[in-house]
């Protein structure tokens, strides 16, 4: 089969299928890559005009991508924090357990920060206010399955404000100083003083919150107090209530004004200067 033959038949084939003539047009070749006696003239004739068919069916087979509805981006965002989002949980971070970490002191805040202080997401919370210290991962478990077994039945939602992020290592006992810190034993979080650890949100009373709290206070170290949504914020170890930020900063004692600088005194005159001409 020459290519003349094989266009007609392609030709056919447009009429039957509504082509218009100028897309049924196959394609050219020039004299010098065009040959009769060339065994591949036949299929390189076909193959254009095969590409020819593709191309003018392309528009009425695949949509136009300018015409699709633009997507949708789900947002990543959490729920309740602007903090990105970290893997593992609350309790146990994905992290290195090999890497240890000093031990360190929880961030006491004296420069008029307030943060972590007050209620944010919730109605109630529990407040840490005798000392700043390191709370273990198995308690603060304890302290939320207490929570939740009190409230068994109820509408609500708990909010947990900290972070187990505080890798603690022993060494064990009675052994020699030096060789190292020791192994992995626990994850920790810091509490500094006046920390709100849980939150509480739902339809639940204020006495049924008190005393799911109140629960939870005795199974973690230290002393802890309800606080309730509204509630002044605390700088370091004084409330806000009452007292203003500016009012916190003023030095407590009155600063004395500088004394003023003794006055020069006043030039006599001598007698000779005063006495009369003779």
């Amino acid at each position: 089969m020459n290519s003349t033959s094989s266009a007609a038949m392609l030709r056919q084939a447009f009429q039957r299928l509504a082509i218009a003539p100028a897309a049924m047009k196959p394609a050219t070749t020039t004299s010098s890559s065009f040959s009769p006696f060339s065994p591949f003239s036949a299929f390189s004739a076909s193959s254009s005009s095969s590409r020819t068919f593709s191309t003018a069916m392309a528009p009425s087979i695949r949509p136009a991508l300018s015409q699709a509805s633009p997507l949708s981006l789900q947002s990543q965002s959490r729920a309740f924090s602007a903090t990105a989002a970290q893997g593992g949980s609350w309790l146990e971070p994905a992290l290195d357990r090999r890497r240890s970490v000093m031990k360190g002191r929880p961030r006491v805040a004296t420069g008029g920060s307030t943060k972590g202080t007050t209620v944010v997401w919730g109605d109630y919370g529990l407040q840490m206010y005798d000392h700043h210290r390191r709370i273990s991962a198995k308690q603060l478990k304890v302290a939320e399955d207490t929570i939740k077994m009190r409230l068994r039945g109820e509408r609500y939602r708990l909010y947990k404000r900290v972070n187990c992020n505080i890798g603690v290592f022993v060494a064990g006992n009675e052994i020699r100083m030096g060789k190292g810190k020791g192994s992995f034993d626990h994850w920790a979080a810091r509490c500094s003083v006046n920390k709100v650890l849980f939150e509480l949100r739902g339809a639940l009373h204020e006495q049924v919150a008190r005393d799911a709290f109140r629960l939870a206070g005795n199974k973690l170290p230290g002393q802890y107090k309800f606080v309730k949504r509204g509630e002044a914020p605390v700088v370091g170890i004084t409330r806000l209530d009452g007292v203003t930020l500016e009012e916190l900063k003023r030095p407590r004692r009155a600063v004395p004004a500088p004394a003023a600088a003794p006055a020069a005194p006043a030039a006599t005159e001598t007698a000779a200067e005063t006495a009369p001409p003779s």
